[in-house]
């Protein structure tokens, strides 16, 4: 299985033992196969390509930061940035801004509560796979807004009282079915470390009302996060104690990989005695097409893991710059 690794210094193909860079950029952030396309979104744009990863395309959006790209079920492409911002890839592959999205009241207040405060993010994307006019937005920190009309006009809601939003996704067999995972950031501030406060959210009817589904586990700082295509549709996230957890702490970052197969209800963990819990922290995450219910997982100390629905890991390369996306291509 070759796998592309999304790092803060750019694109690496990894295949077999070997690894070479393939994309010099930085902050490579997310990493998807739209339509046999794979677009890179990066902290200095987003490049596409149509070779599986050999070759990448001359850099688009190159005054933005591009946190997410997805597409929907009629070809359009969309890509969320910072400072929160929605683009639309239009038929002649130009990036045109979606300004009834940054025009929303919501709008003013969205930032990364730090000091001094930084722009915030449109960094989780949903495109109903049935109704391609309804998509979902999560700003970091902000809130969700969806649009019902092909991002004409949006409504605005918040999971739990949460604006920190990280990823979101839909369930692949019933969209009205939406998994968010937060942190602990308010518009005010940083919020107690409190259950409720951050973790994982469902929604059962398309983002309307919210349920908080991480009772009990910890720790609660969530980000990334993936659903397998295939049954019984697993759900994995990963967590950390903060923001700011990372492996050059005294105990390292303190992270754990977690799996439901019911929609959230319960979890166990996917972590093996070496990572219980893991000095790295999981910022890279996705499906891996071979087997049900496996991951690739990216971390923070340049490393590349599969793991298996039994919690078995193995090592597919090390000594890369920190890992924020992984993407991999089945044979």
């Amino acid at each position: 299985m070759k796998i592309l690794a999304g790092t803060s210094k750019g694109v690496f193909s990894i295949e077999g033992d070997q690894f070479e860079q393939v994309l010099e950029s930085r902050g490579v952030r997310d990493l998807v196969d739209i339509d046999g396309r794979v677009y890179a979104g990066t902290g200095a744009g987003v490049y596409f390509s149509e070779d599986h990863g050999k070759t990448w395309s001359e850099r688009e959006l190159a005054e933005h930061e591009v946190w997410q790209v997805r597409g929907g079920p009629d070809g359009t492409v969309y890509a969320g940035t910072q400072p929160a911002g929605l683009f639309r890839l239009d038929t002649n592959d130009q990036w045109i801004e979606i300004s009834s999205f940054t025009d929303t009241p919501e709008s003013g207040e969205w930032c990364i509560p730090v000091e001094p405060k930084l722009p915030g993010r449109a960094r989780a994307l949903v495109i109903d796979a049935h109704d391609a006019k309804r998509l979902w937005v999560g700003v970091e920190v902000g809130g969700i807004l969806r649009s019902d009309d092909g991002t004409e006009s949006w409504k605005f809601g918040l999971p739990g009282g949460n604006p920190d939003l990280h990823m979101m996704c839909a369930h692949p067999d019933d969209s009205q079915v939406l998994f968010a995972s937060t942190g602990y950031g308010r518009l005010d501030g940083v919020a107690e470390m409190i259950e409720g406060n951050a973790g994982v959210f469902r929604s059962d009817d398309s983002g309307a009302t919210w349920k908080y589904v991480w009772q009990g586990i910890t720790p609660r700082y969530s980000r990334p996060m993936c659903i397998d295509p295939r049954s019984p549709f697993s759900l994995t996230v990963g967590s950390a104690p903060t923001a700011f957890s990372n492996f050059r702490e005294q105990d390292g970052a303190q992270a754990m990989l977690f799996r439901s197969d019911d929609r959230g209800e319960s979890w166990r963990s996917l972590c093996d005695s070496a990572h219980t819990p893991s000095r790295e922290n999981i910022h890279g995450l996705a499906p891996d097409p071979r087997h049900t219910g496996g991951v690739v997982v990216g971390t923070d100390m340049g490393e590349v893991w599969t793991v298996s629905d039994d919690a078995k890991w193995t090592m597919e390369a090390d000594g890369l710059p920190p890992v924020l996306a992984v993407h991999p291509l089945a044979n």
